[in-house]
């Protein structure tokens, strides 16, 4: 395709893309704030929360950071016109899903935090798959080549 279809896509299209480029952003801060958690802020949390980090296996944190990180260069990839985003925010979801997996069904922060506490996670789940929506919207309408 050339470039002049890029140039289609309407300006609400920009600035979702760079609404979802600052969320997943502020996903990727919770990742490293989660990550680099040291031992001494780790003992200031109540005992069941520090149960719940020790509790995290590898894989799930390489699906946050799956998540998070595939969805902010996905964003990005959105917002520079590429379609390329696609298959980048496909394994985003797909790392919010095991990510969120484990969380609710093995973990069960959920027992931890409250069921008010799901409503986050379910908000990560609902823009993860909009976002995986509008990248296929945006190569169907040309708007990403």
């Amino acid at each position: 395709m050339s470039n002049s279809s890029s140039e289609k896509a309407p300006t609400w299209f920009s600035i979702v893309a760079v609404v979802a480029l600052i969320w997943n952003l502020l996903g990727c801060m919770a990742f490293y704030m989660q990550v680099t958690m040291t031992d001494e802020a780790l003992a200031l949390l109540p005992a069941a929360e520090q149960a719940l980090y020790d509790s995290y296996p590898p894989w799930a944190v390489t699906a946050f950071a799956l998540a998070v990180f595939g969805g902010a260069v996905g964003s990005l990839l959105l917002l520079l016109k590429k379609r390329i985003a696609r298959p980048v925010l496909i394994l985003s979801l797909a790392g919010v899903f095991i990510q969120m997996g484990h969380s609710f069904f093995i973990a069960k922060s959920y027992e931890v935090y409250g069921p008010g506490a799901m409503a986050m996670p379910i908000l990560v789940i609902v823009v993860a798959i909009y976002l995986v929506a509008l990248s296929r919207k945006a190569i169907k309408s040309g708007w990403i080549s």
